[in-house]
């Protein structure tokens, strides 16, 4: 039996979505034929990447980790059928030096920016009877590395977020998920790694050992790539996945040492 992963009619918007996972997903929800909104800080990167998006593709430049920019958005796109929280920051800080004011700013725009956007969204998705709402999450909610603390536990409040608003949404065909992306291929990743091992090695052998070191746990012994995490999201996205919500679901190259999500 072939799948059909079919979202012509539907709107998409994607946080975060200018580069890496946020991008691939864009690109992976245009491809199902979705009206895509790609959202970023600036102008000028969302034009760049609406560009490259094939489809009905709206450009939103705003900052979704404050009023004002969630704001911006809803003027621009009042209704969105398949909301994707993807938007996140990440970093090496050693844990007894994050300060009160950084723990704040991780789960302003890793936590709080989604509430916001869920909370704008879900409504209208409950009274016409159908919706996608997606918090990408991450291994670290799970596994909580011990060089960036704060950003493992805003990714595991953002499971409890996920969890409760499926609650909240209940009964009305509107599911809610969160998809925990494993070690996954970046600029930004990239950065970090060079942060971790240093610049020395050429990138092979940086990722190899990178994983080696630090992320033993994969069972792929590689960084996943933005497309194979988009590919759950496109999934969990159309009407296939319509008895699947409430759920921690992993792309995670089977790092996560569980049977369990």
């Amino acid at each position: 039996m072939a799948l059909t992963l079919d979202l012509t009619g539907r709107t998409a918007l994607v946080t975060g979505s200018t580069q890496g996972i946020g991008l691939a997903i864009a690109r992976g929800l245009a491809a199902a034929g979705a009206r895509v909104v790609v959202n970023g800080r600036t102008a000028a990167r969302v034009a760049a990447a609406a560009a490259e998006l094939p489809g009905d593709v709206v450009g939103v430049a705003a900052d979704v980790t404050t009023e004002a920019g969630v704001a911006t958005i809803l003027e621009q796109v009042p209704d969105v059928d398949v909301l994707v929280n993807n938007l996140g920051i990440f970093g090496a800080r050693p844990a007894l030096e994050i300060s009160d004011e950084e723990w704040r700013r991780y789960f302003e725009v890793n936590v709080l920016s989604a509430v916001r956007l869920i909370r704008t969204y879900l409504p209208g998705m409950r009274e016409r009877g159908w919706g996608r709402v997606q918090n990408v999450a991450s291994d670290s909610a799970v596994v909580i590395p011990a060089e960036m603390i704060h950003y493992g536990t805003s990714k595991t409040a953002l499971l409890a977020v996920s969890r409760g608003f499926a609650k909240e949404a209940s009964g009305s065909g509107v599911t809610v998920n969160s998809v925990i992306a494993g070690p996954t291929h970046t600029e930004g990743v990239e950065e970090f790694v060079r942060q971790i091992v240093g610049d020395e090695l050429p990138w092979e052998e940086a990722q190899a050992e990178f994983m080696r070191r630090h992320r033993p746990q994969s069972l792929l012994e590689r960084l996943i790539e933005p497309d194979e995490i988009a590919n759950l999201v496109v999934y969990l996205a159309s009407p296939l996945a319509s008895a699947t919500t409430g759920a921690a679901v992993r792309v995670d190259g089977g790092y996560v040492d569980s049977i369990l999500p």
